[in-house]
């Protein structure tokens, strides 16, 4: 079974809103990374030396190859990535090799085998 790593950048009031719609879609679990911060094309906003940026989480999601693209596009449309600039980014990356993962190896059979 291969894998695909899916790294999450989402506003930290969408966090669980897009880790319940990865599940949905067929994630099984994900790491959050809590107060990343980050800058796209406009820089943040100060007042008196303060930043005013929202706080970010960061999303890993270890998920099965099949079902990574739709997961991809869930999380994006929950994360609303595309509407409203500034909300977070989603990538997938290939994973060479995973330990640890036996156990959902086991549940994600038959998921896959209905996918294919």
């Amino acid at each position: 079974m291969h894998f695909k790593l899916i790294v999450c950048f989402v506003e930290d009031s969408k966090t669980d809103e897009v880790m319940d719609a990865a599940r949905l879609a067929g994630a099984t679990g994900a790491t959050v990374i809590n107060n990343a911060r980050g800058e796209g094309l406009n820089q943040s906003k100060t007042f008196f030396g303060l930043t005013l940026e929202t706080q970010r989480d960061v999303l890993l999601f270890l998920v099965e190859e099949h079902l990574s693209r739709h997961i991809l596009e869930v999380i994006a449309q929950v994360g609303e990535f595309d509407e409203k600039p500034g909300t977070g980014i989603a990538i997938q990356l290939d994973v060479e090799d995973a330990v640890g993962v036996s156990h959902q190896v086991k549940e994600l059979l038959d998921v896959v085998e209905g996918e294919l």
